[in-house]
């Protein structure tokens, strides 16, 4: 039998999952590229995974890198 799958929200513009375009800066032209490959590996048609993987690079935001001195600060804060 097969496993039932966990229903996931999804957004409502693309009807892609809403996790794949978190933290997109541009989430339109994230999901046309996610449901252009999505397209092309169905149809079997060769993808071209260097490029891909520097759309979705250039997608992503940056996040602040905290280290242990940064954390220290917000911990004693905390325990006030």
């Amino acid at each position: 039998m097969a496993r039932k799958m966990r229903r996931v929200s999804k957004d409502k513009a693309t009807g892609l999952p809403k996790k794949y375009l978190s933290g997109a800066k541009n989430r339109a032209s994230k999901a046309r590229e996610i449901k252009r490959t999505a397209a092309a590996y169905k149809a079997g048609e060769f993808i071209d995974i260097k490029a891909v993987s520097a759309s979705r690079t250039k997608q992503g935001g940056t996040k602040k890198k905290t280290t242990k001195r940064g954390n220290k600060g917000r911990a004693q804060k905390k325990g006030r």
